[in-house]
Order: C-alpha cells, then structure tokens, then sequence
C-alpha cells in the first residue's frame, strides 16, 4: 500500500516469498517519529538528506553509507532536525522471518545488537540492494541468496554469532553434484533451500562454496547455465519467449534483461544471427539428386 501527499511519500508491503518480512520505502520533507517499538528486527538504509534517530538512550545522526539496526521491542523515536529530505528504506524481520535467517546461516538464534548505527558502506550497499530486490525483482533465488549474504555479514560483523566459515570435505565434488542438478533441472523453479538441503549444508555454506570454488554465487552460475540452455534454443530458431520458458526464465523479459547484462547484445540479435548462420548451411547442403550427379561425375571415364 502506498500513501501521496503534499510532502511525504511512503510505499510499504508484506513480501511474497519471506513469510514474516515485510519493506518500507519513505521519502519525506518533514516528519517526526514518536517514541515507539516494532516486534521485528528492523533494518533501515538512508538514502538521501538524513535525521536524528534516538535509540538505546543515544541520540545518533544517520545519512547515506550508514546502517540502522534495532532489536525486536527497543524503543526507537527519530526526527529530521536541519535535514529537508529524507529518502530511506527499511524492513522488519518478525519472529518467522528471523528464524529463516538463522537457519540459512547455521546459527541458534538472532544475534543482538549493542550498537544501532553502523557506519559500513559496503554493508549499507548490500541491504539497498536486497530491498530494491525485494521490491522489483520477483526471482526468490536471487532474492534468498541476497538475503542470507547481507545478514551474514550483518550478524557475523557486529552482532554476536560470530565468524561461522567452516571447511568443507570434498568441495569441489559437492560442487559438482549441485552444478549437475543445475544443469538437469534449469527448467524447474529450483530454490536455494532446496539446493542446500540436498548437499547437506546450510544457505550461508553453499553460496561461500560456490564462490570459492567457482569465483560465482549459486544464482549467477544458474543464470549462466539458462543462458547458454536459451542459446542453444535460439540457435535451432526457436521463438524467443518459448526459448526463455525452456531455459528456466519467467518470461522473454528476464531473459533480455540478463542477456544484455551478460553478452551486450539482446536475444533478437543473437536470433538473427543465428537465422542467417541456419540459410547459410542450408544453401551450401547439396540435394541428394545433385549429389548423385556429382558421383557419376566424379566416376566418368577420363
């Protein structure tokens, strides 16, 4: 649901594949929040101008490249003082979405926190990128993977969960067992629970495997995967959108999304390509009368 006025505007909704999550989106030029609490760890991300956020009994300015964190029940109050704007994103974890989290990550429970703003530019980028994700994207793979390596740096950076980094036996073959089920099952809406279930690990230990053992997460290897399964679609001239939903795409335009993020070029350019390549072959295949003909040719009496 969303909210216009005059001088605020708000955009706030429950997430479709997090049960217990919920996002906001708030661009004001004047507001003031009273002392309140949320049943939810709450996570927010300034985006443009700032404010004065009361928490823990400290009075805190945030801004851009900071992260504000409040445990469940804390009382937080905020203001925006001298500020003219204040553009920000935020998202609650309920009891429900918290005990996702941790299970991705291997750990008992949700870490606390004993600080509420986090001055870490890198960590702020990732959870604007999760929320904007979560807002626009619609692909649960991607949005799981985001998730669960936003919060592991969130929890194992500053809260008290500690470092949970643990050696795998034999990566490179449970690597190559996931990659196999990749490959068979492109076309199925695989998830990254499942994925982790079936190699016996947790979210947080099949992403870092990927990324140490091939330089990629699990969703950028898949996608991989479903754009050379939709090349080989379009070389036979197959029509795009039909090419997509055989790869494992939710339609044509996320397959041009990631065709062009990937090859520069779009699916109807590699299309035509391949259509021209397909009449070159045919024009140089020789009939099998004309091939006939050449034989008796071949076998005239010189």
């Amino acid at each position: 649901m969303a909210r216009v006025d005059a001088k605020n505007r708000t955009k706030y909704w429950w997430d479709h594949h997090v049960s217990g999550l919920s996002l906001m989106c708030a661009d004001f030029t004047t507001h003031e929040y009273t002392a309140h609490t949320h049943d939810a760890l709450v996570i927010a991300i300034t985006e443009l101008g700032g404010a004065h956020i009361k928490s823990k009994g400290v009075i805190e300015p945030v801004f851009p490249s900071g992260l504000f964190v409040s445990n469940p029940e804390e009382v937080q109050s905020s203001w925006m003082g001298e500020s003219r704007r204040w553009r920000y994103r935020s998202m609650y974890l309920t009891r429900p979405a918290m005990d996702m989290v941790a299970r991705g990550l291997g750990i008992d429970a949700t870490p606390h926190f004993t600080t509420s703003f986090l001055i870490d530019v890198d960590l702020s980028a990732r959870f604007a990128s999760l929320h904007r994700a979560l807002e626009t994207t619609g692909d649960q793979f991607l949005e799981h993977e985001l998730l669960i390596s936003a919060f592991s740096q969130l929890f194992f950076r500053y809260g008290s969960g500690g470092d949970r980094i643990e050696k795998i036996p034999d990566a490179p073959a449970v690597v190559r067992k996931i990659a196999d089920v990749m490959q068979a099952r492109l076309a199925d809406g695989l998830l990254l629970d499942n994925l982790a279930t079936a190699a016996n690990l947790t979210v947080f230990q099949l992403i870092g495997l990927f990324k140490r053992t091939l330089g990629v997460t699990p969703h950028a290897y898949l996608t991989n995967v479903r754009l050379n399964a939709a090349c080989r679609q379009l070389r036979l001239g197959r029509p795009i959108a039909d090419a997509a939903v055989a790869a494992g795409f939710c339609d044509q335009s996320a397959l041009t999304k990631h065709f062009k993020r990937c090859y520069g070029i779009t699916p109807l350019q590699f299309a035509k390509a391949a259509a021209v390549t397909r009449k070159g072959r045919e024009r140089l295949r020789v009939p099998a009368r004309d091939q006939s003909e050449l034989e008796i040719i071949r076998n005239r009496p010189k």
